[in-house]
Parts: structure tokens; sequence; C-alpha cells
């Protein structure tokens, strides 16, 4: 029994606690409001399945993250020959007959097997940012030579190349992002720097001219120019703004007599919008203090891993979440295209959720490894 309450001890001291407590209460608020979205009958593709799935997928999350935090995270990282074939496998099932187009969406993302939907661009994000972390972490101190940049470029254009193809511009944003921030965190020599800003206008000219369809350049064009979509693409985002301000102050509450505005996809891309409606501006804020209490706690951990590759692993964590919570966020206020971006450990998702927890669980490796030739579960002296 003393070696048991011994272990627990030395996994809560090693562990960041504060952060594992965080996630835990995002998705605590998510269940709370796919359930009130549920009994209401806001929306018909959300009942207390939809509820019931995402408490377990949490908890599964959960789970897996603490078998991660015990796990050396440098053990993991060299296992990419396994896991990083397993995704883009699973990736280019999607463009099977495996793969499934989910309702509301325009991208095909899915797998479909009987009744359960896996989406691989999830699985494939936690691979990148195991892979490119290993990559940047062995020729770091040789990054900036020309041919080690382009062979970078190459690594991140793999699963950016084929998300794109899948429709799912939004997840291509999500690897981007994770992409820029590991190589600004590896000190990437000024001149690139430069060279990349300088070649925005090209890129951005061709990805609208021959990239993206219509209904994507519409989608940008009502929030330069609001109210001039024929097509009413700003609707849903019109409605989201307008459930926002039914909430006034303090919210409409979980049961409200008055009734709520229905938002499509409440319950997945748009939940923040019935946070707010629910809580009211005070409960919106609280929440968007909670997700950037987890990036900055996921970036704190950064400067306490190691070696490169626990920092790099630190930083992409933080890219992924950070790119989710502003896309959402930025899509629900209507300051950013609808995108089709979840809010993570919030919007409805199992697949979603889990991999959120995985890389919270990565983060907390690094930092319960974060001592040379210390083990957890067997030195409770290690870190005094």
């Amino acid at each position: 029994m003393k070696k048991i309450f011994n272990t627990i001890r030395n996994y809560f001291r090693a562990s960041d606690i504060s952060l594992i407590l965080a996630c835990i209460c995002c998705s605590v608020v998510s269940c709370i409001m796919l359930y009130s979205i549920a009994d209401n009958k806001l929306i018909d593709r959300c009942d207390f399945n939809t509820m019931r799935t995402q408490a377990a997928a949490s908890g599964i999350g959960l789970i897996i993250l603490v078998i991660l935090s015990v796990i050396d995270y440098n053990k993991l990282i060299r296992l990419w020959w396994l896991y990083a074939p397993v995704a883009v496998g699973l990736v280019g099932l999607t463009f099977t007959s495996l793969g499934y187009r989910r309702g509301g969406a325009d991208d095909q993302a899915w797998i479909a097997v009987g009744n359960f939907y896996l989406q691989p661009s999830e699985l494939m994000k936690l691979a990148f940012i195991l892979t490119f972390s290993l990559h940047l972490a062995k020729i770091q101190e040789d990054m900036n030579r020309l041919g080690n940049i382009l062979l970078l470029c190459l690594h991140a254009m793999i699963p950016i190349g084929l998300i794109a193809k899948q429709g799912d511009y939004g997840t291509a944003i999500v690897f981007a992002i994770i992409f820029l921030s590991e190589m600004l965190s590896a000190k990437i020599a000024f001149r690139y720097i430069i060279a990349a800003l300088l070649s925005i206008p090209v890129v951005c000219f061709g990805a609208w001219n021959f990239l993206l369809s219509d209904m994507h350049r519409n989608r940008i064009l009502v929030i330069l120019h609001p109210g001039t979509d024929p097509e009413n693409l700003e609707y849903q985002q019109d409605l989201s703004i307008a459930a926002l301000a039914n909430g006034h102050i303090f919210g409409t509450g979980l049961h409200s007599e008055k009734g709520y505005i229905r938002v499509p996809e409440m319950h997945n891309d748009f939940i923040y919008s019935y946070i707010g409606q629910a809580w009211g501006m005070v409960g919106a804020i609280v929440l968007l203090l909670l997700l950037t209490y987890i990036c900055l706690k996921v970036l704190f951990d950064s400067l306490h891993a190691k070696n490169p590759q626990g920092k790099f692993i630190c930083i992409g964590t933080f890219g992924m979440i950070f790119s989710h919570c502003l896309m959402n966020i930025g899509m629900v206020l209507k300051v950013m295209p609808v995108i089709g971006v979840p809010l993570p450990f919030l919007s409805a998702g199992g697949t979603a959720v889990v991999c959120m927890y995985i890389a919270v669980g990565l983060v907390n490796s690094t930092r319960c490894h974060n001592v040379r030739k210390y083990h957890m579960l067997y030195d409770a002296q290690a870190d005094a």
C-alpha cells in the first residue's frame, strides 16, 4: 500500500496538474453544454448519446494521458517508423470507399466502418508533431543550411498536401501553424523569415485562383464585405453573433423559458456561441481565459524540457491548440471565415477530444521526464 501511495504521490509531484485540471474543466463544460443542447432539443444530430460519447472520449483520453505521462517521450518519438505510416495510411483511406463526408461538412475527412467514425487527420497531427520534432532536433545545429530547410518544408508539405486534398483547409492551416511554431522556436535564420513573408502574396494568389473553390472564396469575401453574399453563406455566423448577444451579461441559463437562438452545428464547431448564450459574456470570457491558460501552460512547459525534441513537442502542441482556439472563436465572432475547426476539448467529436488529451499527455511526459536519469515511478528524490 505504501508503494502505491508513493507512486501516486510521485506522479502528482512530477506532473503539470494544473494543466490537466484545466483540460478536465473544459471537458466538464463540454458535457454540460451538450446535455443542455440535447435536453432542449435544439439540434437534431445532438442527443444524449452525443454527450455520452463526449464523456467517454474524455475519460479514455485522460487515461491515455496518464499512461503517456509515465512513458518517456524520448522512447515514443523514436517509434516514428511505426505510427507515421499508420497515420498517413489512414488519411489515404479517406480517398477510398471508406471515406465519409459528415453532414454539414464540405470535406471528406472521416472513415466510416459501420457506426464507427474516425477522423484520421487528428491522428496525423500527433504523428506530425512527433516526427517533425525529432527531425528538427536532429538537425537543429545545422538547420539553416538551405538543403535542411528544404527537407523540413518537404516534411511539412506531406501532411498539409494530403489534408488540403481532402478539402479540409482549416486543418491544413493548423498543420502550417504547427510547422511555423516549431521552426520559429528553433531559431530559423532571419533571411528565411523575410523570404517567407515576401512569398505570401504569391501563395495567396495561387491558392485563391487554383486551390479554393467558389464557396471557399465567397466565405472569405463575406467577412470582408458583410451583407453582400447572394448565397447567404454568412447566415450561420449571423445567428452565432445573435446567440452571443442573446446571452447578455450572465446568460439565459441551461434551461430557458424564453428560448434559444438555434445555430447550425452549435454542438460542434459553434459550441462557443451556445456557451455565450447560456452563460453570457461572463461565461464566455471565463472559458476564453481557461483556454488561454492551457495554451500558456503548454508554452511554459516547453521551457523546462530537458532536450530539444521535448521542447519542440510542447511548441508543436501549443501551435495546434492555439490555432484551433484562434480559428474557431474567430469564426464564431465572424472575424474569420467558416473553416470547420473544432474548439479544443469542447466541440463534440470523440477523435478530436482523445487526440487533444494525447497531445497534452505528450507535453506532460516532457514535464515528468525533464530530469536526466529520473523515473517518476521509482525515484521520489530525483526532483528535489
